[in-house]
């Protein structure tokens, strides 16, 4: 075996690559390689990445690959925090996804929530005219504003804004090394602390404080299946990981911005668009288009073949996203912007994973993703009808960073 796939082969650890190289690490691995499937080491740990038509299908079949014990515990603190166990095939998990796919189909669904954020940036850019503002920390406290309204989170303007710059620090550095991440597992453990406080008011001297049948109702008094309470900071991890998401949607709603500043003839068809169809089309191709996470990893499950090469039971799997949502073999002109290939007949949203994919043993895909398209085309049809000058600035998007954004975080001018 030649040492480019041997993942046994000390030389053979792409772990500077994947930081020099970010998005573009493993798509550039995979062009190399003609089978799809990527052999090498990261942080030593030998992992198989799979790319290509059919590899999002065959990695989230829960029969081929478990997310359980997949990252590292650095990583799973900072993004999950140490009270929830971060397997997302176990029972304490799927209880929990029930209960928050319940809080998605009763009045206060994904679309109530994309209507808070409406209110919400209209209250904020109201009276700015003129100034001069940072579209990722305005559009983030925005997000933080109106999840917290949807939530039931009675918060003060002030611990709202903590609570949005806390949150994109939880995502911007969970999975990298250095002060990025020692500023996320500090923003997740303040965010766990004063959330678990709030939790331990609402079911001790405080309970006229919680909005009926809120998220917020719905955690602190959720029974785990052997009948239990939750911890109050397993409660408030749980919110957390509601409200996280949700502020996440900064990143793609900033790429929403920089697209239209860039293709300014998708403004008209959103400003007519009085059924939505267009802006969930838009939310999708913006989800394709620009960079989120490069990739997503599990366990193989037992022993499986994947285009005719062996994975071994246990081994660490990567699934390849920026290269699955920029692959010419389920793309027509994949580097072309183009939400329109979201409204055809023929729509590609099963090729679509830009942070989950379609459970194929269920049917659906993951019930964030609905509140990510809700609240995003909500954002992007806002956008639409704002008009607004972009000043000169640095607006490259280095895919060698992860997450990434505009350089400039995209400054606009209230026109």
């Amino acid at each position: 075996m030649t040492p480019s796939r041997n993942p046994a082969a000390p030389w053979n650890d792409s772990t500077l690559g994947l930081l020099m190289y970010g998005y573009a690490w493993l798509p550039g691995r995979m062009r190399r390689e003609s089978v799809g499937v990527v052999r090498t080491r990261l942080l030593g740990r030998p992992v198989v990445a799979l790319g290509g038509p059919g590899a999002a299908r065959f990695f989230y079949d829960r029969r081929h690959v478990v997310r359980t014990a997949a990252l590292p515990s650095p990583v799973v603190d900072a993004w999950y925090g140490r009270a929830v166990s971060p397997a997302p095939d176990g029972d304490a998990h799927r209880a929990r996804t029930a209960m928050f796919a319940a809080l998605l189909k009763d009045g206060a669904g994904a679309a109530t929530l994309a209507g808070h954020v409406g209110w919400r940036w209209r209250e904020a850019v109201a009276g700015r005219r003129q100034d001069r503002v940072v579209f990722f920390d305005l559009i983030a406290d925005v997000l933080a504003r109106a999840v917290c309204d949807w939530a039931g989170l009675p918060l003060s303007d002030s611990e709202a804004s903590e609570l949005a710059r806390d949150c994109t620090a939880m995502v911007d550095g969970f999975a990298v090394p250095g002060p990025r991440h020692l500023r996320a597992r500090r923003a997740r453990a303040r965010q766990e602390k004063a959330l678990a406080d709030l939790i331990a008011r609402v079911r001790g001297t405080q309970p006229e404080a919680v909005t009926k049948r809120s998220a917020l109702e719905t955690v602190a008094w959720y029974r785990d299946p052997e009948g239990r309470l939750l911890e109050p900071r397993t409660a408030a991890a749980e919110l957390l990981d509601l409200v996280r998401p949700t502020v996440a949607v900064a990143w793609f709603a900033t790429f929403a911005a920089h697209a239209l500043h860039r293709w300014p003839g998708h403004r008209e068809p959103l400003r007519s668009d009085t059924r939505g169809a267009y802006a969930v089309a838009f939310a999708h191709e913006v989800r394709r288009f620009y960079p989120f996470a490069p990739f997503v990893g599990g366990i193989a499950a037992q022993d499986l073949t994947w285009r005719g090469e062996p994975l071994a039971k246990g081994a660490l799997v990567l699934l390849d996203l920026y290269g699955q949502n920029h692959d010419p073999a389920l793309w027509e002109h994949p580097y072309r912007f183009d939400p329109q290939r979201f409204i055809s007949t023929n729509s590609p949203l099963d090729h679509l994973v830009p942070q989950v994919g379609a459970d194929p043993a269920r049917g659906h895909r993951r019930p964030g993703e609905e509140i990510t398209v809700a609240v995003l085309a909500s954002v992007v049809s806002e956008l639409a009808q704002l008009d607004f000058d972009v000043p000169e600035q640095d607006l490259t998007i280095p895919l060698s960073r992860m997450p990434t954004l505009p350089r400039s975080r995209f400054e606009l001018s209230l026109a």
